[in-house]
């Protein structure tokens, strides 16, 4: 073998192995890289209480409830099924009902959901598109 094509190997088995590593990091993440799952996805999950999750979808109408202490209930839908969600502190200004949300927390042993952090989205253009489907479905869909 000449040098060049010692060097030409090397290269090509460096880069193999490259490859491989990529895709055993991808494989290995496969349900990591999701922005968040929607009440219906949760259910289906069977997360554990150990689990960090982020759970998306529209605060359903008639549900939040602000009780003293500053602790906050809502539910969380995806016109399928709903989730409900307990959150202790300040809300963001753009929270309301029938608007998107990302809570950002743990599943509860009964089910519920104990979220750390709430996030309210501005703009129907980043709710999932199973949540607008369904929208549109029911003749509900704004845009």
């Amino acid at each position: 073998m000449t040098r060049k094509q010692t060097r030409l190997s090397l290269i090509l088995a460096a880069l193999s192995l490259l490859g491989l590593a990529v895709g055993l990091v991808l494989f290995a993440m496969r349900d990591s890289i999701v922005f968040f799952y929607t009440p219906s996805e949760m259910v289906e999950k069977h997360l554990g209480p150990t689990t960090r999750v982020r759970l998306g979808g529209l605060v359903e109408t008639g549900s939040l409830i602000k009780l003293p202490g500053g602790l906050v209930t809502f539910s969380v839908t995806d016109m399928t099924k709903s989730m409900k969600v307990s959150y202790q502190g300040l809300l963001p200004d753009l929270f309301r009902e029938g608007q998107g949300v990302v809570a950002e927390g743990n599943v509860a042993g009964d089910g519920s959901f104990l979220a750390d952090s709430v996030l309210a989205k501005h703009d129907e253009k980043y709710m999932p598109r199973e949540i607008v489907e369904k929208l549109k479905a029911q003749g509900k869909w704004k845009g």
